[in-house]
């Protein structure tokens, strides 16, 4: 029950702005394997950031990507991905009636389809609102029946489905060979359920980790929207917990 770990560098979002190749030393001098990479930002060429990468020895798993990316660009992003040695592109999306959610759907496996052919994997990330329901049943349940798994598959984040108010490893149990990312952050106790680092909160890693290993994920990824601490500290903290907790493969 060990996991490579990578990070989300939306968590070092204003330390990636200042000192883009420093911030991501730090990543990896912490213990982080991996980072889940978007395109570079303005002015830095792909090949400046795979020499970052091969300094620091982290493994890019993938990108976090807009439709437009995802359609439009989709050409330009797997080149990218290609280059950096990524496979997998992840979408976060909000809909507005379950007839949108059928309709995104349908959208979901023709982008899920191209990037097949473009030899990536199609990730859905859900935040808390996928739980909301239409008739009955929730969007992600939606969702799930609706696109094929193949070409649809989920960066479940357990924040996010605890925040909704079911329990992340239950949720997980569904999603045999549907979940090779799983986003991880933890939630404070208490009525704001603030963010908080891995092992400092509410939220039962072990078992997380137990069923995410039952249904065939690969990697688990830190993300913490925010922090009541310095960027850098809270990723620190949650590496170290994750060592605690006997989940890391070295």
């Amino acid at each position: 029950m060990k996991f490579p770990i990578a990070l989300q560098p939306y968590t070092i979002r204003e330390e990636m702005a200042q000192d883009y190749a420093g911030s991501l030393e730090k990543v990896a001098a912490i213990g982080y394997k991996g980072v889940e990479l978007s395109t570079p930002p303005e002015g830095m060429s792909v090949g400046e950031v795979k020499q970052i990468l091969e300094r620091t020895g982290l493994q890019v798993i993938g990108a976090h990507c807009s439709l437009e990316q995802l359609t439009s660009g989709l050409d330009e992003l797997s080149a990218y991905l290609h280059e950096v040695g990524g496979t997998y592109a992840a979408l976060s999306y909000k809909f507005d009636s379950k007839q949108h959610v059928l309709e995104m759907a349908k959208r979901f496996n023709e982008i899920g389809e191209n990037c097949r052919k473009h030899q990536i994997q199609f990730l859905y990330h859900n935040h808390n609102w996928e739980f909301d329901q239409f008739d009955g049943e929730s969007v992600l349940d939606i969702l799930l029946r609706e696109t094929d798994p193949e070409l649809v598959k989920l960066e479940l984040d357990v924040y996010w489905v605890k925040r909704a108010g079911i329990e992340p490893a239950d949720y997980l149990r569904k999603l045999k060979d549907r979940c090779p990312l799983l986003h991880i952050k933890d939630m404070e106790a208490g009525e704001e359920q603030f963010f908080a680092e891995i092992g400092e909160g509410i939220l039962d890693f072990r078992e997380i980790a137990s069923v995410a290993e039952e249904i065939g994920t690969k990697w688990l990824v830190v993300e913490q929207d925010l922090s009541r601490r310095a960027a850098m500290e809270s990723i620190a903290i949650s590496y170290r917990n994750l060592g605690k907790l006997d989940l890391i493969q070295e």
